[in-house]
């Protein structure tokens, strides 16, 4: 329950609607109830008086026709704010979650799949409206009419009160509570076992034509099938667990309705209240139970909300990978880049980068080669402060890129790497990304200088284009030199470049690799590639072996 209360501020801004949609789950359970309760007593004083020959008929078909009115219309309304409180309540959590969770990038925890990720942002945040939505409202509604209906009892039939008392009891709180804790760790094994599933899913998306390549397509569908039996194993004890719980309600329902009506007839019977009053009471009672079998549906999967409000809580609190300095200083207008015997390694792992320094001049074009797990990669993150050396210093002009803000920082330093993405979105979308304030002019200026301006310009509605998901619209060079037109855009003066052309056919990636230096001109560019570089390209070359630079023998 302590992950439930962490997200308690985030509900005060909902509280207003939230509490609407309570007061009208009360008055749509009251008006059922006295809508019952009535018809009994209509329905019944009718017969006794023969049809209604001296019963006055209009003011109780008046009060049915209104308590099913105000039933309806309640009704109506309860889903209509209830929903749009909840649904505008989980788009904040997703919101406040994906807040939270950029400062946290690179997890700590790089165990952590991608799937579960997914997982974590979609269906454990929608697991919370079963608390929100459903669980809350009908478990108060049913404990005030409940209570009502009590009072009432203890008024016309006192012997009776004490057994709907104890059989409302256990129906709300008892038979759920019960339930709860059975539960629970179904819940929340069926939640990591589902997670689980989607994590398989994506692995076998994104490693498909390896799995098809090494013939392990039959090892994954295996794996998959064992998950989805877990989880189906899982979900049906949790379906069996409430279908019992639900069965002990109609139970304790039906020995309350006959302890009412045992005890009814013989205060009937004995002159103490009429026949009317005596099947309205009746009838009040079974209406008051209809709470109870929503509570028990949700109540079957609390544990599973539970789960992914611990969850939820343990990703949002995680350690921030990398702070902000207390007193951050300016990001200096110009300077040398200069890695100072800088030493790192991820997590329990080896040293990838040991005593490595370099230095590039304002302006110059330096291409970093070597092979595939050199830490080409690790040493532009290291720049972009995405991780924080265990030993030297990255200096900018001089100063330590620890004293300057994140912000700032990324601000000034633009990536393009083979896994920049384009969006399901319009070109103009996607580029903009990189400054939100730039003119069509400035779109298309940067699109000319990565040579997509033809292309563009001949899609059928251009910049308003919708590209399709990973910009399969685009050839593969052309989605390379959309990504690279916005890394233009961006007024960053130092830009990185991580393996850009990785993917691309020779003639693709020469024709890529021409175009940086003039694209590029007057900007700082870090290059890490693993391609032979044109002759003729003004990159000064540096080799990356044995976890340290050295400049590179022969043109590579």
């Amino acid at each position: 329950m302590k992950s439930l209360l962490f997200f308690a501020p985030l509900f005060r801004p909902h509280a207003r609607r939230l509490a609407l949609a309570l007061l009208l789950s009360l008055v749509t359970l009251a008006a059922g109830t006295a809508l019952l309760g009535v018809s009994g007593w209509f329905l019944t004083a009718t017969a006794l008086t023969a049809l209604g020959v001296s019963f006055n008929l209009f003011a109780p078909s008046s009060m049915v026709r209104g308590f099913s009115f105000i039933r309806i219309l309640s009704r109506y309304f309860e889903k209509l704010v209830g929903h749009n409180a909840t649904l505008t309540l989980l788009s904040d959590l997703r919101r406040w979650l994906f807040g939270a969770l950029f400062p946290r990038l690179p997890l700590a925890d790089r165990s952590l799949r991608h799937g579960d990720l997914v997982t974590r942002m979609s269906a454990d945040i929608d697991a919370l409206d079963t608390i929100f939505l459903i669980a809350i409202g009908p478990f108060l509604a049913a404990l005030v009419l409940g209570g009502a209906l009590t009072a009432v009892l203890f008024f016309l039939l006192p012997g009776a009160a004490w057994i709907y008392l104890g059989a409302i009891a256990t129906s709300v709180l008892l038979i759920p509570t019960i339930l709860a804790r059975t539960t629970r760790t179904l819940g929340r094994d069926a939640v990591e076992a589902a997670a689980s599933l989607r994590g398989h899913v994506l692995d076998a998306i994104a490693g498909h034509d390896d799995l098809i390549a090494f013939g392990q397509a039959g090892f994954v569908a295996a794996r998959f099938n064992a998950a989805s039996k877990t989880l189906a194993r899982l979900r049906n004890r949790q379906g069996l667990a409430t279908s019992i719980a639900a069965a002990a309600v109609q139970i304790v329902t039906a020995i309350a309705l006959l302890a009412i009506v045992v005890i009814g007839l013989n205060a009937v019977q004995a002159g103490i209240i009429g026949g009317p009053v005596f099947a309205g009471i009746v009838f009040a009672a079974l209406g008051s139970f209809e709470a109870t079998a929503v509570i028990v549906r949700s109540i079957g999967k609390l544990g599973a909300a539970l789960a992914s409000a611990e969850r939820l809580h343990q990703i949002a609190t995680a350690p921030i990978a990398i702070t902000d300095p207390a007193r951050p200083v300016p990001f200096p207008a110009t300077g040398a880049i200069a890695f100072e015997a800088v030493t790192f390694s991820y997590p329990n792992a080896e040293p990838v980068l040991s005593d490595l320094s370099l230095t590039a001049a304002p302006g110059e074009h330096i291409a970093i080669s070597g092979p595939s797990g050199a830490g080409k990669s690790s040493l532009l993150h290291l720049l972009l402060r995405l991780y924080d050396p265990q030993a030297g210093a990255i200096r900018i002009s001089g100063i330590d890129i620890r004293d300057i803000a994140q912000a700032d920082l990324h601000a000034h330093i633009a990536l393009l790497s083979q896994q920049s993405p384009v969006f399901l979105d319009t070109v103009r979308n996607n580029l903009l990304i990189a400054r939100p304030d730039a003119t069509d002019a400035e779109l298309y200026a940067a699109l000319r200088n990565a040579r997509l301006e033809t292309t563009i310009r001949a899609l059928p509605h251009g910049l308003d284009t919708i590209l399709g998901e990973t910009g399969t619209t685009l050839s593969a060079g052309q989605a390379r030199r959309l990504c690279l037109a916005r890394t233009l855009l961006a007024p960053a003066p130092i830009v990185l470049l991580d393996e850009p052309t990785a993917g691309l056919d020779r003639e693709t990636e020469l024709a890529l690799l021409a175009d940086f230096p003039n694209a590029l001109a007057g900007r700082t560019v870090l290059l890490a590639t693993h391609a032979l570089l044109p002759e003729n390209t003004r990159f000064r070359r540096l080799a990356l072996t044995d976890r340290t630079l050295r400049e590179a023998d022969q043109p590579q």
